[in-house]
């Protein structure tokens, strides 16, 4: 009996501490979208990322100003390099990137806003506890606010403020625990004696989604 109050007790407890701020597993992939508030862009994307070697594949189609696009990024973040490849015509151009790697989590300054379940807690399956975090930028431009999943950290959305855009806001879905095809994360054979071009500026993560054609 005195097991059984000492266990009780404990689950209590746990069940009662406060949401941590947490990282998201170092392989994953996924997909997620981006709208803006002023409605200029819409962003569907799949994703593979890997924390471990730092680097990202972004194979996105969408909207900007009405006009479609599809573009398809592979970034290194240790040798600072990002590749666009163009399947179509097995060719790749190699830019330097300048963005440091910045891992899939909450910072430990977030504030917590609180916890929900996504759905319904009425019966098991129904629903997703979820805690949301807020905090400034890294760049402090703006606010961001951010939700994951309260086991596993996995993410479910964030939104910014940006200036060109307003209000950004991404939906990840379809997430799974690591990486389904590791060959994404290399460059094409057709991309490997691509020349960096040394004749602009280095881009960063965000360019990705703001320099549209």
């Amino acid at each position: 009996m005195r097991l059984l109050v000492a266990f009780t007790c404990l689950l209590a407890g746990c069940l009662a501490q406060k949401p941590q701020p947490c990282a998201s597993p170092a392989l994953l992939t996924g997909t997620f979208t981006v709208v803006t508030q002023n409605e200029k862009l819409e962003i569907y994307c799949k994703y593979e990322y890997d924390a471990l070697g730092q680097r990202m594949r972004l194979q996105q189609q969408g909207t900007y100003q009405t006009k479609p696009f599809i573009q398809d990024f592979l970034l290194l973040f240790r040798e600072g390099a990002m590749y666009q490849i163009f399947d179509t015509n097995r060719t790749c151009i190699k830019s330097a990137l300048k963005d440091k790697f910045h891992p899939m989590e909450i910072p430990k300054d977030a504030t917590l806003l609180g916890q929900a379940v996504l759905g319904s807690s009425s019966a098991p399956g129904q629903g997703l506890l979820v805690n949301t975090w807020t905090g400034d930028m890294s760049d402090k431009t703006g606010k961001y606010l951010s939700v994951v999943t309260e086991f596993g950290c996995i993410p479910v959305s964030t939104s910014y403020q940006t200036n060109d855009y307003g209000w950004e806001v991404i939906h990840f879905f379809n997430n799974v625990v690591g990486i389904l095809d590791p060959s994404q994360l290399n460059p094409p054979d057709f991309c490997k004696d691509t020349v960096m071009k040394t004749d602009e500026e280095p881009l960063n993560f965000l360019s990705l989604f703001h320099n549209l054609p």
